[in-house]
């Protein structure tokens, strides 16, 4: 099993959710999260001041899956979030060492 974590740009969180349950993807957690990269964020004029937007807003998606599904996952998240332009985000897979249903017990790839 691994743990995906990709952040992405927010307005393309509801297409990724929808491509991603269209491979049978069940669960996700989605958090609001501010961070930079290259990027390094922008500066903003605002009633006339100018003012630097360091971090920028992000959305965090982290999944669970199966390791058979595991490539899908990441190039459909890569086909569906890539705008092309910088920013876009990143991904980075984590192995899973152990899953657990609360309510049934279920363990491993079962529990997802």
């Amino acid at each position: 099993m691994k743990m995906i974590c990709a952040i992405i740009k927010p307005f393309k969180l509801d297409d990724v959710r929808e491509a991603i349950a269209d491979l049978g993807i069940q669960g996700v957690t989605v958090t609001e999260v501010k961070g930079f990269g290259r990027q390094k964020g922008h500066t903003e004029l605002y009633r006339g001041a100018e003012y630097v937007v360091d971090f920028l807003p992000k959305v965090k998606l982290e999944l669970a899956v199966d390791d058979a599904v595991v490539e899908q996952v990441i190039e459909t998240i890569i086909e569906v979030a890539r705008t092309g332009k910088i920013g876009d985000g990143k991904i980075f897979v984590f192995d899973l060492e152990k899953a657990i249903r609360i309510r049934t017990g279920e363990t491993g790839s079962k529990a997802l």
